[in-house]
């Protein structure tokens, strides 16, 4: 497994993972249907933790659960000591699997992010565009952009508001190869930073790739976690095995 280390800011200094995950027995309903059922999970605060699972198991939810744009109907959910809530979200960043984008140029999308958290600056932002592998798209037009540098444009939006926690919801599930490569790659360097990566996919070849750990959820449960290498090669749950083996899970 890749050991997370403490990076640095763009201002230079340095940055913490922040406090680990933790839900206790989680319930939440939508019109009377159970969607996560019970969950009890612990996920550690550095690395890159990967959520799979199969269609409907509850891996968005479980994100917008920790980042609080929803809220359990029973149990808990904590970050270390804290309970979620405005403060601990704004440690966070969300990218969903869809850019959600300012129609402007790119500049104008990473100063909107640096201007809200009061760091604007043309070298904050050229070092942002850098890490994403932008540089020189500045005065493009975001909806100019292919759909992964768009997707790369919405990381350097989350990366400009200097998480701890960098949640991403299935970032590459429309990309080609490429695309998904030079995202897994900022993944990489976002997590040697310090920052603390969940990340939900549906591709077993990239959670192997990237995962340090892995918690698989089932009919919104978490049904098995542990140490990536561990859970592709020995799974402990009849679930998670018949996953990995490309079985229908009912």
């Amino acid at each position: 497994m890749r050991e997370a280390v403490i990076g640095r800011s763009l201002e230079g200094e340095a940055v913490s993972a922040g406090a680990g995950l933790s839900f206790r027995d989680v319930g939440y309903s939508i019109a009377g249907r159970r969607l996560i059922d019970g969950m009890t999970v612990d996920v550690p605060d550095r690395g890159v933790t990967v959520v799979m699972g199969p269609n409907g198991a509850g891996k968005s939810l479980f994100l917008r659960l920790a980042h609080g744009l929803i809220h359990a109907d029973e149990g808990a959910i904590r970050w270390g000591d804290a309970p979620v809530g405005r403060s601990v979200a704004r440690d966070q960043a969300l990218v969903f699997q869809t850019p959600v984008l300012l129609r402007r140029s790119v500049a104008a999308n990473v100063d909107f992010v640096l201007k809200s958290r009061g760091r604007a600056s043309v070298e904050m932002r050229e070092t942002l565009l850098r890490r994403v592998g932008l540089t020189g798209f500045a005065r493009v037009a975001a909806r100019r952009l292919s759909g992964g540098e768009q997707q790369r444009l919405q990381m350097a939006r989350a990366l400009a508001t200097e998480p701890r926690v960098l949640l991403l919801d299935e970032p590459t599930a429309s990309l080609d190869p490429a695309s998904t490569a030079a995202i897994e790659l900022i993944v990489r360097d976002v997590a040697l930073r310090g920052v603390k990566v969940i990340f939900v996919t549906h591709d077993v070849g990239q959670a192997r790739r990237l995962a340090d750990d892995v918690v698989f959820l089932a009919n919104g449960r978490a049904v098995e976690q542990g140490a990536a290498e561990r859970f592709f090669d020995a799974p402990r749950s009849p679930e998670a095995d018949a996953y990995l083996q490309g079985k229908l899970i009912l």
